[in-house]
């Protein structure tokens, strides 16, 4: 599928761009004593880890269901964003730390015009990336596209930031260097922290959000014959739903009548990109 391989290429490309930058910025963040950039040099670290479980994770989720797995490995989507978003939470409690005890101790860093040409580099790659990215995740509906697109986008913001702290150095203020590292270690927590609340409620079985369930309840009232619809549940499978409920009618209707109606209802909502199949019960009434 289309998905599955426009995401590998996106790990990919993540995987290498990060490299490329954490070695540049880890470097020049080094020889310049400098903690923002440091801080910027581990967050391109736990980048590439993400596109690494991006990569991985997507391969496990293409494989297609088999008997070991009925509705297929889509949920491998999921426990790879939670590995992500766990080790983002990691790396920024350790940035936190490091760059309090820089600022507590006044570990000044060095001015380099290098650092801001390493900046503008990682914003413009990062920015590239994000584009990209996103693109594929608005129209894929992948939460492994949306994990990496929030990182790329979050470090364009974090670098700008880095950039700032770079430049107040040349003016002597010193103390923004400190400041930057600990903003972006809090930035990299939140963004972990909602990445692995998103992963978690779709492992948990988390329902349908509302919109779509009233998009289907729509679907079902265009159909006269239907008098109510019960037990209206929903599951996640992998990035789409199941979709499982009762509808009443009439109890004079012939069962091929009744079987044929909740036919074309599970036809036309499982058209729905956020379905994965959907099952309807006749409840005669």
């Amino acid at each position: 599928m289309d998905r599955f391989k426009e995401t590998k290429k996106a790990g990919l490309f993540g995987i290498f761009g990060n490299i490329f930058l954490l070695i540049i910025k880890g470097s020049i963040g080094i020889l310049t004593n400098s903690q923002a950039m440091i801080a910027d040099s581990a967050n391109s670290a736990s980048d590439i880890f993400a596109s690494v479980m991006t990569f991985i994770g997507n391969k496990i989720a293409s494989e297609p269901k088999d008997d070991s797995h009925n509705f297929g490995h889509g949920k491998a989507e999921y426990i790879f964003s939670l590995f992500i978003s766990i080790s983002m939470i990691i790396v920024s409690l350790k940035l936190l730390f490091d760059s309090v005890f820089s600022l507590i101790n006044q570990n000044f860093m060095e001015f380099s015009w290098i650092l801001v040409l390493v900046c503008i580099v990682t914003i413009c790659v990062k920015f590239c990336l994000y584009i990209y990215t996103n693109k594929l995740c608005r129209k894929y509906n992948n939460i492994l596209l949306e994990a990496n697109s929030k990182d790329h986008r979050n470090d364009c913001i974090v670098t700008t930031f880095t950039l700032i702290s770079v430049l107040a150095s040349l003016a002597n203020i010193y103390w923004v260097d400190g400041v930057v590292g600990i903003g972006i270690s809090i930035w990299i927590a939140f963004t972990g922290i909602k990445i692995f609340l998103e992963s978690y409620n779709v492992l948990m079985d988390k329902a349908l959000n509302e919109d779509t369930k009233d998009l289907i309840l729509n679907i079902i009232r265009n159909y006269k014959e239907v008098q109510n619809v019960t037990n209206f549940y929903t599951t996640p499978v992998g990035y789409q739903y199941m979709v499982v409920l009762t509808i009443c009618v009439d109890g004079n209707m012939s069962t091929f009548d009744s079987h044929a109606l909740a036919d074309n209802l599970e036809n036309e909502i499982s058209n729905l990109n956020e379905i994965y199949s959907t099952t309807i019960h006749v409840n005669p009434v």
